[in-house]
């Protein structure tokens, strides 16, 4: 969909946008809140359904150069695949609003899914953006893990090199993935919140 040229083009010239730590909309520990969105296929999904399963929600824009960073090295598909062997439930949230950079309708999402081999559970679209604002999601990628009681325990970016450079993945700390892990294992969650990176999600307003 995207020609690599441009995107490392897009790579070199981006500008990094990091949340601040403002109030947000939702607070670890709280319960989730609920929300109902359209996949791909034209299918309602709603968060509640996963009650009893651990959910991982990550806010996708496949033109943002911190998100083509993970994907074109294939550490967000291996982070998916990790946490599907673990039987967690993997949202995709997409809220680019149409007309805006990102924005996918449902079949350029189907075209998407199967050229990146994504494991997602569910490709998700909010082009009215009001999951995301429910979330108060700001960059892409943007990160949150619910829990099976359905409670709010981790959100912030997918790790702590806040670059767009797939170098860095290396030596990175995957912050999904060690709170998955942490979670299994039954043990409190040593980083629980984090500041995410990446582009500013391209809401409508």
């Amino acid at each position: 969909m995207f020609h690599k040229s441009a995107l490392a083009s897009l790579a070199a010239v981006a500008t990094i946008s990091i949340a601040m730590p403002l109030a947000a909309a939702q607070k670890n520990g709280a319960i989730a809140q609920d929300f109902k969105l359209t996949d791909m296929y034209g299918k309602t999904v709603q968060l509640s359904d996963f009650r009893g399963k651990t959910v991982v929600m990550e806010w996708h824009n496949p033109g943002c150069p911190f998100v083509v960073k993970h994907y074109d090295s294939g550490n967000m598909q291996a982070t998916q695949a990790a946490a599907r062997k673990q039987d967690v439930v993997w949202l995709t949230i997409n809220s680019g609003a149409k007309g805006k950079q990102g924005h996918m309708n449902g079949p350029e999402a189907q075209k998407l899914v199967k050229q990146q081999d994504m494991s997602a559970s569910h490709y998700l679209l909010d082009a009215k953006g009001i999951v995301g604002k429910a979330y108060a999601a700001k960059t892409t990628p943007h990160m949150y893990i619910v829990d099976g009681s359905g409670k709010l325990v981790y959100q912030g970016g997918i790790d702590n090199k806040p670059t767009a450079n797939k170098a860095d993945i290396k030596g990175a700390r995957n912050h999904v993935t060690a709170a998955l892990n942490e979670l299994k294992a039954g043990k409190q969650i040593s980083v629980a919140q984090s500041r995410p990176y990446g582009c500013s999600v391209k809401y409508a307003s």
